[in-house]
């Protein structure tokens, strides 16, 4: 599915929330990238992220 870039923006910044208070990472990623926004991203560009979009 094409995504446009503001279910791109809802599911990454949904996604960096969720990392930045515990939640289980998806993906395999170096030590030193600390920032939930860029392992947000790396999921979703490996189409790993939990998050569905609905559209009418």
């Amino acid at each position: 599915m094409k995504y446009t870039r503001f279910e791109k923006a809802r599911m990454v910044g949904a996604r960096a929330l969720q990392i930045s208070l515990g939640a289980p990472i998806l993906v395999d990623y170096p030590e030193d990238i600390l920032d939930p926004v860029d392992i947000a991203m790396m999921e979703y560009d490996e189409g790993v992220v939990p998050i569905t979009v609905t559209r009418d």
